[in-house]
């Protein structure tokens, strides 16, 4: 089992910035993928990004086409940590963001149905 607990969410103005974290704990894998999902008011859950990591395949990350260029997900390992940086933020960008993680290798775009725990989710405001 895993758990994962994520933090950082709030309220922000457009163009602000946030830096959302997600502490895991429990099992451990050497082959694992971890990403970031949201949930806008009445819509969908959607993939935003993704950091994967196999001993044959090495690191790689992912991100849909609407955060390219403005969000950045990186992981400490020593930490167990996923931070997702995000910059430029616009008020389409409000949702809840879960943190999500696979404890075996998943490539994209299979990750984006994939993961197998969730977090509880935080919430991030945008106001216009």
């Amino acid at each position: 089992q895993v758990q994962l607990v994520e933090s950082g969410g709030g309220l922000v103005q457009a163009g602000g910035s946030l830096r959302l974290s997600c502490a895991a704990s429990g099992r451990t894998s050497s082959s694992y993928a971890m990403g970031w999902f949201r949930q806008a008011p009445g819509k969908a859950r959607e993939f935003v990004a993704a950091f994967t990591w196999s001993a044959w395949t090495g690191s790689a990350t992912y991100y849909t086409d609407s955060v390219k260029g403005r969000f950045t997900i990186s992981r400490d390992s020593a930490k167990n940590t996923l931070y997702l940086q995000m910059n430029s933020l616009k008020p389409e960008d409000t949702a809840v963001y879960y943190c999500s993680a696979k404890g075996s290798y998943i490539g994209y775009p299979d990750l984006k149905s994939g993961m197998e725990y969730w977090g509880k989710g935080t919430l991030v405001t945008v106001s216009s």
